[in-house]
């Protein structure tokens, strides 16, 4: 391989929580010059697209930056995402940096509940890549929750065990993405401290099965490394996935990329192999 894949999974100050991150700021264009210095060839900016009304969440749970959203009953109540200035943004990076593939593209949370808030734009043809992401549980009464809140009021590996669980659903509940981002997302606010360090053989079935629901639908997984899992690949192509992405989940320029040729000799190792265009999908 002489190139590295597109990184899938970017976000710019076109995201609601750039700023949380400590990596940040950086803005799309600082993103872009970068991306140019490192020999990146593509890069999706997959800004975040929630619809969340009634999300809980305690201190300490989201970013400092993104802390100014939670309200005084402890709900976060999000912008809307401003679609008109983040493709105004895309042109001006097209146009300022001709020699980097960029494309648009939405993380898109909870699909399998707000497909119909989200179709308009979706529908349009102005968006190339939509990674669905499942970032939240049901709370109580009414609300709902990330992994981080949910592991202060229940045991981990019933948290663990639910969110794996919702995989499937949301599969089932939503046409709307192609691309199921991290996975492992209810990993990275594991409870050492009380629960222990995280051992994913204890979840493997359901893991598994969550891979075979996405594999079962045609869509990619991506390989997230902002954790890079050996198990993760294994697993999914053992259990019949056929396409994979490879996404930094990156907010500002120092994470583009990051891990990716670690990832890339990884997925390689297994039979994967490049598409004819950065952005391609990874196949077997």
């Amino acid at each position: 391989m002489t190139t590295l894949p597109a990184d899938s999974h970017v976000h710019s100050e076109w995201s609601w929580d750039w700023g949380s991150h400590p990596e940040s700021p950086g803005s799309m264009s600082r993103m872009c010059e970068h991306a140019v210095r490192i020999g990146l060839p593509a890069l999706v900016f997959t800004e975040h697209l929630d619809f969340e009304d009634s999300w809980r969440a305690d201190d300490g749970d989201i970013g400092e930056y993104a802390q100014k959203y939670v309200d005084a009953t402890g709900h976060v109540r999000l912008p809307r995402f401003d679609a008109d200035g983040y493709l105004a943004a895309i042109d001006h990076c097209r146009h300022a940096y001709p020699q980097l593939r960029i494309l648009t593209g939405v993380e898109f949370g909870q699909p399998h509940l707000w497909d119909a808030h989200a179709a308009p734009l979706l529908s349009s043809g102005v968006i190339d890549r939509v990674n669905g992401s499942l970032h939240m549980l049901p709370f109580a009464a009414g609300d709902r929750a990330e992994p981080a809140t949910l592991y202060r009021y229940r045991p981990a590996d019933a948290v663990m065990w639910e969110y794996l669980a919702e995989i499937p659903r949301m599969v089932a509940g939503s046409d709307s993405f192609v691309v199921f981002t991290h996975i492992d997302y209810a990993v990275r606010s594991w409870p050492v401290a009380t629960a222990g360090p995280f051992d994913p053989r204890r979840f493997e079935e359901p893991f598994r099965g969550a891979m075979r629901a996405i594999a079962s639908s045609g869509r990619a997984l991506e390989m997230n490394t902002r954790r890079l899992e050996p198990w993760i690949p294994q697993w999914w192509a053992e259990e019949g996935g056929r396409a994979v992405c490879f996404g930094s989940d990156s907010h500002g320029p120092g994470a583009l990329a990051a891990g990716f040729p670690e990832a890339t000799a990884m997925l390689e190792a297994i039979g994967f192999r490049e598409g004819s265009r950065p952005e391609d999908f990874w196949t077997r």
